[in-house]
């Protein structure tokens, strides 16, 4: 009597469902950590804007452009940026307080992230993707 090798149906399929049970818990983990990755630009381009900002108020003892009408600095702009735009806005009279604002370019693997920082360093998360939490004091990253 000849015998088969190989695997059975039932074999293939426990196998299948098994990996798409692995898939289903695996990938959303991935995106996650992928975007907790991406999140990490707006945070480093607010940083270094408001150093740059603080040497601008340094040497002009204002937040604003020559012509009044501006922040002295311009805000990082694409190539370096990928995932964000950055805007910075002048806050009051006279120039002495600004905000600027990270916000994620849609679609992205960002999108809904929106973080701010102003002269006082006030980090704050005011929108977030759904499952993230917001700040008003601080900034989301995970």
């Amino acid at each position: 009597m000849k015998r088969s090798t190989g695997f059975t149906l039932i074999e293939l399929m426990v196998v299948v469902a098994i990996v798409a049970i692995l898939a289903a818990v695996a990938l959303p983990s991935y995106s996650r950590y992928v975007q907790r990755g991406d999140v990490v630009e707006a945070t480093q381009a607010l940083s270094q804007y408001r150093v740059q900002m603080e040497q601008w108020y340094q040497d002009n003892n204002t937040y604003a452009n020559a012509a009044g009408t501006g922040c002295g600095v311009a805000p990082p702009a694409a190539p370096p940026l990928i995932n964000f735009t950055v805007a910075c806005a002048l806050v009051g009279a006279g120039g002495q307080a600004y905000t600027a604002t990270a916000t994620a370019n849609n679609p992205g693997p960002v999108a809904g992230f929106t973080y701010t920082i102003n002269q006082a360093n006030l980090q704050a998360t005011p929108n977030a993707p759904a499952g993230w939490s917001t700040s008003a004091t601080a900034w989301t990253i995970r």
